[in-house]
């Protein structure tokens, strides 16, 4: 450690310069975790934050919710299967406010109250990015409807397909989509067949909103090239940096230090550059986390910042280590006569 850390310290400009980039990757990569964190949470709040179990929707509607239609010979078939199954719909909508301004919403209504708020006729629980507008007590309306619903509450970070969710009573929820059945049923067990329904465990079921797979996996490939890139600065660097020491090296071996030695010298100017670098992005990650605009979908979890700080390192290492096999292949003598650096 002491060797390494006093190479970085004389030629710290080439340290730095390395440093400096993998702060930059590390961080941009953090922000595209954040981003793809928030627009997950944006998209599909309403079914992350149910527990695991099992989504069913009619078979014929093809994965697609929003033509799903729960008959009932399959809800009997689904009750014998799940005595505890939940049925719940969703469908898409607005309202008006006191001025006539015309806000989107998601409407969501669900057979007992396990899994969403328990809401009466003529009442309606609104999602709480809300609040700043509307507080419990008033009332607003909807041309489906025709009459007008009372605010009873608020709940926290429901949202679906980008949209705040608003929870009313199932007779409501019938009448303004003039339906008599619902979509879709949760059951917190592990999938069963039921005759004319497909099932989904909660990852599944996410893949099945519109956008929502698409979204993901765009962000994920970014992230993943985010870390690939790394991988090779860090072995350009490396090696870089190792042929201009092959004669360092040959006389270092001369002498009798152990190529292993080396390598340990390599990993810890690694560890040390990473660390810094990291500490610095995941620092300045964590205030924009707690200092972003109410409207940004940007959400950072501790557990995301480990798990990206942890594959950094890994990479690291890896592409260190890989430019470091010349040094294992280094002789000596032929080191020596090209001349120490």
């Amino acid at each position: 450690m002491k060797m390494a850390w006093k190479e970085m310290k004389k030629y710290k400009m080439r340290y730095t310069i390395l440093g400096s980039i993998i702060f930059l990757i590390s961080l941009l990569t953090l922000s595209i975790s954040g981003l793809a964190n928030g627009l997950s949470q944006d998209n599909a709040a309403l079914i992350k934050n149910m527990p695991e179990g099992t989504f069913y929707m009619e078979e014929s509607a093809e994965e697609n919710y929003s033509f799903s239609s729960l008959e009932e010979e399959q809800v009997n078939n689904l009750n014998e299967a799940h005595e505890n199954a939940s049925l719940f719909s969703i469908q898409m909508g607005e309202f008006s406010d006191s001025g006539d301004q015309k806000h989107s919403l998601a409407y969501v209504t669900a057979s007992d109250a396990e899994y969403f708020p328990d809401v009466e006729p003529g009442e309606i629980v609104l999602d709480s990015s809300f609040e700043e507008d509307f507080s419990t007590g008033d009332t607003i309306t909807s041309e489906l409807l025709g009459e007008s619903f009372t605010i009873t509450g608020f709940a926290e970070q429901e949202k679906f397909s980008h949209s705040p969710v608003g929870f009313i009573n199932n007779d409501d929820f019938f009448t303004m989509y003039n339906t008599e059945t619902f979509q879709l049923a949760f059951a917190p067990e592990d999938g069963k067949t039921v005759d004319g329904l497909a099932g989904f465990s909660n990852g599944d079921f996410l893949n099945t909103i519109p956008s929502y797979s698409a979204e993901q996996l765009s962000l994920n490939m970014i992230i993943i090239f985010l870390y690939v890139i790394s991988g090779m600065l860090f072995a350009i660097f490396f090696y870089m940096i190792n042929v201009q020491k092959l004669g360092t090296f040959g006389i270092l071996k001369a002498i009798g230090v152990k190529t292993f030695t080396l390598f340990k010298m390599m990993w810890a100017q690694m560890f040390i550059i990473t660390i810094i670098s990291l500490l610095l992005a995941v620092g300045i990650s964590q205030l924009f986390n707690m200092f972003a605009p109410s409207g940004m979908p940007f959400h950072l979890t501790l557990d995301m910042v480990l798990l990206s700080s942890g594959a950094f390192i890994i990479i690291g290492f890896i592409g260190a280590t890989l430019s470091g096999i010349q040094i294992k292949k280094v002789e000596p003598m032929q080191a020596i006569n090209q001349g120490g650096a």
